[in-house]
Formats: C-alpha cells, sequence, structure tokens
C-alpha cells in the first residue's frame, strides 16, 4: 500500500468535486514557440483559472471536504496571493468565515483581490515573521480550520486537475513542465502523469535563487532555504512540504532552474506572441522551456502557466525593462 498523501484516484475524485465549479482552462498553442524551439507546446491556461490561478482547484476541494463543525467555524489560510484568492473565493462560495494571513510586500492586486471576495486579511513581514506560526494561533485563537497553501492532501489532489484536464485535451506527452514553490501542484501534477503515462518526463521548475527544490531531490531529504528575492513571488517558500516531498522524490523525474531574467523574457514573449498575461511564478515553466533549460526538441510538452496576478504597473515596469534584452529562444 502506498504511504504517499495522495494518488490519482484522489485527483479524479477532486476533478468530480470540481466539474461546473472551477473553469476547464484551455491549452494554447505558438506556431512561433514551436518553430524556435523545435517542439511542440502545450500550454495550459490556468492563469485564465478562477481568481486568475490554479489555487482555486486545490482551495475549493479543501473546503468542499469540510465538515459541519469545520464549516461553521470557518476558514484561515497562509498566502503571498493566489491561494488566499483562491480560499477567500472558496470560502465564499461555500458561505464560510476566512481570514487570511498575508505578507505586507505581496502585490497590491492579490491583496485587494482577496479582500474583495470578502476575507479578513491579516498583513506580517515576510522576512522578520513566521507566517505558518502566525496562521496556527490564530487558528486556534478563533476556532478556525488552517489550509496550508501546499503541504494539505485536499490541496495537492486539487491542483493535480490541471494536469488531468491537459492530459485529457492533447492525450499523451513527452514532458510536462510544472511550476514548483512548496511542491503542491507539482505533486499533484506528477501523481497524474505517472498514472496516466509513465514514460512521460515530468520536471519541476523554481526560481533560481530559491533552488531548495532542485537541492531537497538531489539530497534526499528536505532542504530549507532563507526566503528567495525574486519576482517569483509565488514561489518564495523555504522548503518543500512534509507530504509533497514523498510525492516529488517518487514521480519527479528532475528539476531546473531559470533566472528573474529568463522570468522576465518568457512574460514578454506570452505577452507580445500569444497575448497572454502571465505573472512572474506563472511563467516559471515557459521560462524553461522558451530559455533552453530543458532540451525538448522533437517532442510534445505540456507546459503549465500557473497564473496571472500581477499588478499591471509592475508587469509594464518588468516588461520594459527587456526591451533592451530581447529573449532568446535556444534551440
Amino acid at each position: 500500500m502506498s504511504t504517499l498523501a495522495i494518488d490519482y484516484d484522489d485527483v479524479v475524485a477532486a476533478h468530480r468535486r470540481l466539474e461546473g465549479i472551477a473553469h476547464h482552462t484551455p491549452v494554447l498553442r505558438s506556431a512561433t514557440a514551436d518553430e524556435r524551439t523545435g517542439a511542440s507546446l502545450h500550454f495550459k491556461a490556468e492563469h485564465l483559472q478562477r481568481i486568475g490561478a490554479f489555487k482555486f482547484r486545490g482551495g475549493y476541494n479543501a473546503i468542499n471536504q469540510f465538515d459541519t463543525r469545520q464549516k461553521a467555524g470557518g476558514v484561515i489560510a497562509f498566502s503571498s496571493g493566489n491561494h488566499a484568492q483562491a480560499i477567500a473565493l472558496s470560502a465564499r462560495l461555500h458561505g464560510i468565515r476566512a481570514v487570511i494571513v498575508m505578507p505586507e510586500d505581496a502585490p497590491a492586486i492579490k491583496i485587494a483581490a482577496t479582500r474583495g471576495y470578502g476575507a479578513e486579511v491579516v498583513l506580517y513581514d515576510r522576512y522578520t515573521q513566521d507566517r505558518e506560526a502566525l496562521g496556527r494561533e490564530l487558528a486556534v485563537a478563533e476556532g478556525l480550520t488552517l489550509i496550508p497553501p501546499f503541504n494539505h492532501p485536499h490541496v495537492m489532489a486539487g491542483q493535480g486537475t490541471a494536469a488531468k484536464e491537459l492530459f485529457d485535451d492533447v492525450g499523451e506527452l513527452d514532458l510536462l513542465l510544472v511550476p514548483v514553490g512548496g511542491g503542491g501542484l507539482l505533486s499533484g501534477c506528477a501523481t497524474v502523469a505517472k498514472a496516466r503515462y509513465p514514460r512521460c518526463h515530468v520536471v519541476g521548475v523554481e526560481p533560481e535563487a530559491g533552488n531548495d527544490a532542485q537541492r531537497s531531490l538531489a539530497s534526499g531529504e528536505i532542504v530549507s532555504i532563507a526566503t528567495p528575492r525574486t519576482i517569483a513571488d509565488g514561489a518564495q517558500t523555504q522548503a518543500l512540504g512534509s507530504l509533497t516531498f514523498p510525492v516529488l522524490r517518487e514521480y519527479v523525474d528532475e528539476i531546473v532552474t531559470v533566472s528573474d531574467g529568463e522570468l522576465v523574457n518568457a512574460m514578454s514573449f506570452l505577452a507580445g506572441r500569444m497575448k497572454q498575461f502571465v505573472e512572474p511564478t506563472g511563467c516559471l515553466a515557459a521560462a524553461a522551456a522558451l530559455s533552453g533549460q530543458v532540451a525538448i526538441e522533437g517532442r510534445r510538452v505540456g507546459i503549465i502557466l500557473s497564473g496571472g496576478n500581477v499588478d499591471l504597473n509592475r508587469f509594464a515596469e518588468l516588461i520594459q525593462s527587456a526591451e533592451g534584452n530581447p529573449h532568446e529562444i535556444h534551440r
């Protein structure tokens, strides 16, 4: 019997719960990207998901399984933004209270959206305060149920539905590229990939400044790091989760990293060529493909575009910075 936190059946069950609630996001193609990389790229557009990110899948799947006592008490979460919005909207859809612990330097658009969904926001300093400890203290004090952003089986299974839809739509893939922060999305997607197509090469992509997942898989144990300073705010995690790490160790073939510059180049390509507005973290997998960090020529490749929640002024500022340094897509 598997000792892993989730299996493919959990993802299938999550998919049933999400039917008619979550968007079945489209798979986008780009002839230009295919031509320049020599590959067949399939972009799963999770930036077009409800709340603008894949996180809605896991948040809704978790809250949907609350018992009567949990629903009466409400939910609490800690997040840099997308999980916050996912829990806030999911709580509203279930008619329960939501309290979200967010870093004070989170993108203003994410804080505003979280409040807009009706959640109470508690701000903290990500460099001096422990968000998990703060969240647990509030949970105990106010009778709330804590849903962490990635280290939770219902969250992990919910996130995996993005890959299930991708495979349902396009069939077998040679590679699957997935962003990785705490490992919730990657663990869910890797579970699906290896259940459906065991030969699919699963690659996690994280910021160069925060390569804890890469180091963890290489060492065989969870490696913790200081909060990485990167424009990929959704991947500024310090360590993989105790539940996500074993799944990644079992099913993920490789972890690669990309620089902030490569993220901006990917943002620029997606906006300029594909007319898609994707946040830096959401571009992690695309950046790995477009910058040549992974050998993809001649292969069918799935790419998860994980989110699109970035302040418009910040987006423009980052794209402008790339104008004097045009993106290069290596074969």
